[in-house]
């Protein structure tokens, strides 16, 4: 039996499946069975309220889980840009997306990854995959399955190795069921990228209360962060950083190869047991947005 469909086999019965995609590594269930949704919210101790994003091959299968896929004119327009790829579209949902993938929201986080293993693996489901990021709550993204492995040890049934991911963190998230689409969550696809193709978009800017529920993954004002305390700081603060027994991660210059190994970096200082880690926040610019969004929840103000 290939790996792709041990993984059917083992979705199919209701299991849990680690998959690459060109964000972060996610931890694939079957979305339209209640019983294989709940052992990933189980598993990640992963709260109600914070909901899953939905993984399709291709967007003939996402019009399936979408109750009103036309609603906003620009729907198809940015499948065909940006799919597959790093933007998730929130859409009004069919009732065969369990309820708790959507925090018992009447919208579903649908996405076609850019991998072609999982691409496979999606195309021979060929159904929707509930696949948040395949960590525990709260903690660092994976971009290796090695870090898939660090985390959930053999309480996951298969990890699909797809070596690192290239983009290193999580999609941009855009709600177009609303009648001004917005940016829930920034992401590698940019606000310019997105009003090229439909025009004007907003952007969210508020964290969700922990107790109420999000719309879409990476709502909450903790996330992506170290076990280790980390603290974020601005250039002219260096000066007050104490690297005892500590480290920081200073700005690149590049974003996207920043991006590309936050995580890992980030995961690599965690393991070393430090007294703190020191985040150097880039600049509030468009191209720093994403990466900016998540040092601010993976951290605090330095005190």
């Amino acid at each position: 039996m290939s790996e792709i469909a041990r993984a059917v086999e083992i979705l199919r019965n209701g299991g849990i499946v680690a998959f690459p995609t060109e964000t972060v590594y996610g931890l694939g269930a079957d979305a339209t069975n209640p019983r294989a949704v709940q052992r990933i919210f189980d598993v990640k101790g992963r709260p109600s309220t914070n909901p899953l994003i939905c993984y399709v091959a291709n967007e003939s299968i996402a019009r399936r889980y979408a109750r009103d896929w036309s609603r906003h004119i620009g729907t198809s327009r940015l499948a065909q840009a940006f799919w597959p790829g790093p933007i998730t579209l929130v859409l009004a949902k069919t009732q065969a997306i369990v309820d708790a993938v959507t925090a018992n929201r009447d919208t579903v986080a649908l996405r076609v990854p850019d991998h072609p293993l999982t691409l496979e693996l999606l195309r021979a489901f060929h159904g929707p995959l509930a696949g948040p990021s395949a960590n525990r709550s709260s903690h660092v993204s994976p971009t290796t399955a090695q870090h898939v492995r660090d985390e959930f040890g053999d309480e996951v049934e298969l990890i699909l190795d797809g070596g690192a991911c290239k983009v290193g963190i999580e999609s941009t998230v855009l709600d177009l069921s609303i009648d001004v689409p917005t940016i829930l969550r920034p992401g590698a696809i940019s606000r310019e990228q997105i009003e090229g193709v439909i025009g004007p978009v907003q952007i969210q800017n508020a964290f969700s209360e922990a107790a109420t529920p999000a719309k879409s993954p990476g709502q909450h004002e903790r996330h992506y962060a170290p076990h280790a305390p980390a603290f974020r700081y601005e250039a002219r603060e260096r000066n007050k950083i104490d690297l005892t027994d500590a480290a920081a991660i200073e700005l690149a210059l590049d974003p996207a190869t920043y991006a590309r190994n936050f995580y890992a970096r980030l995961r690599l200082l965690d393991s070393q047991n430090l007294r703190a880690i020191y985040i150097e926040l880039p600049p509030d610019a468009p191209q720093w947005a994403a990466i900016r969004d998540r040092i601010v929840r993976a951290t605090r103000p330095l005190p």
